[in-house]
């Protein structure tokens, strides 16, 4: 379980294809903290920890996962948002995210509006995920809440902080995203489409 608050961006610094599988070699000041098993979510992605190096540390992506992010995109010398997974009892500053990322969206306008950023997202409405304006969602594992919610489009407003501090500062139009919508509005959805 995360939150969607970014605690460091990574540098990928290998990648390493196995069959279906890819191997993720990430430089990271988080490294002394981490153990073997340990969940860290890349990009919004939840992944384990299966080696460590001295300032850098390796997770596995497989097929399932590479199919439906933006994970078999990346190339060595990318940023990559990092966040371990919550501590039980601490605040939950952002909103509850997984780490199991839904779908991919691809980044249609970025406008500067006097000192933030408004970006624009679209995705395949296809998959049947929605947005509800000021609700939460989860790009590339950052925590955001939803303006101009449409069918298959929406944006978020982005502040100095978290465009200094998050892969956002990368972002151009055609960057594909990974989007996790919020677990609540997943449930409820579930939960209507089974009374149907």
């Amino acid at each position: 379980m995360f939150t969607g608050i970014i605690e460091n961006l990574g540098v990928v610094k290998n990648l390493k294809r196995d069959n279906g599988n890819l191997h993720i070699t990430v430089q990271s000041k988080l490294t002394p903290e981490l153990k073997i098993d340990q969940s860290v979510a890349h990009n919004g992605v939840c992944l384990t920890v299966v080696d460590l190096h001295e300032n850098s540390y390796t997770v596995t992506a497989i097929d399932e996962t590479l199919k439906k992010t933006n994970l078999g995109q990346l190339h060595t010398g990318d940023a990559v948002n990092l966040e371990r997974a919550m501590i039980l009892g601490s605040r939950l500053d952002g909103h509850i995210v997984q780490g199991h990322v839904d779908q991919t969206a691809t980044c249609r306008s970025i406008a500067e509006e006097d000192g933030s950023w408004i970006f624009t997202f679209e995705y395949d409405p296809n998959l049947q995920n929605v947005t509800i304006e000021k609700g939460s969602i989860t790009i590339n594992g950052v925590s955001l809440t939803v303006v101009n919610s449409k069918i298959n489009q929406f944006s978020v407003a982005i502040i100095p902080y978290t465009y200094k501090h998050t892969t956002f500062k990368d972002f151009k139009v055609g960057t594909v995203v990974n989007l996790e919508f919020d677990v609540i509005g997943k449930y409820v959805k579930r939960l209507l489409e089974v009374r149907s």
